[in-house]
């Protein structure tokens, strides 16, 4: 009898978690116009925390603890390499944008630097780490598999730029900061992640994740 209860919460969760990260991020590429993609992260962040809540057994300090063990090594790290790969992806493919928005419009800049850490960064992160890491354990593979997995879901998240470069840079960042999450806890996933989105911004990979900018296939 606990078994059958076990293993009909298990498919249940098994559907949810395929509705989640791969059924909304789906629906969102093909009918969602690009200019709801905050509201999109807003709506996904909310019900995220509700499942934590409703999942128990996960303390929520824990989103704000972990400061002191920053990992700044992999965060310089990144940074650079972020900017390497912007400057090398761009100067193959559109040398036009290359620091567009600081040659253009220097003092917006700033802005984005403030504000996507909060608005974008902060609600992927609690989504795509401490809700799929703690809600969803049970489905999860044995060590780097996990984390394999998460970058994977992360970047289909992404599919909405309908853009292989997007594919593949959200992909290993993705694998990163799952990394960092499970390693260091949950700032040192979301630095990272604010980190790297800035670098990108400002090196002028906003012609490649900019919503706006999205054109669909089809």
């Amino acid at each position: 009898m606990a078994s059958a209860a076990i293993a009909v919460r298990r498919r249940r969760l098994l559907i949810e978690f395929v509705a989640l990260y791969f059924g909304a991020p789906l629906l969102i590429a093909l009918f969602m116009p690009g200019h709801r993609l905050f509201e999109a992260l807003a709506v996904l962040s909310l019900v995220g925390l509700v499942l934590l809540w409703r999942t128990g057994g996960f303390n929520f300090v824990t989103l704000v603890r972990g400061w002191s063990r920053l990992p700044w090594r992999e965060i310089g790290g990144i940074a650079v390499i972020t900017l390497l790969i912007g400057l090398l992806v761009l100067g193959s493919t559109n040398p036009n944008a290359l620091f567009h928005t600081l040659r253009t419009r220097p003092g917006f800049l700033p802005v984005i630097w403030v504000f996507y850490p909060f608005l974008s960064a902060l609600p992927q992160e609690l989504i795509f780490r401490p809700l799929f890491f703690h809600r969803y354990a049970s489905l999860l593979p044995i060590g780097r598999s996990a984390i394999t997995l998460n970058a994977v879901v992360f970047s289909f998240a992404h599919l909405m730029y309908w853009s292989w470069i997007v594919a593949i840079l959200t992909f290993v960042g993705g694998w990163f900061f799952a990394r960092a999450y499970l390693r260091h806890g949950f700032p040192a996933a979301w630095v990272l992640h604010a980190v790297a989105g800035n670098v990108l911004f400002a090196v002028g990979m906003g012609a490649y994740f900019y919503s706006g900018n999205v054109v669909r296939p089809f």
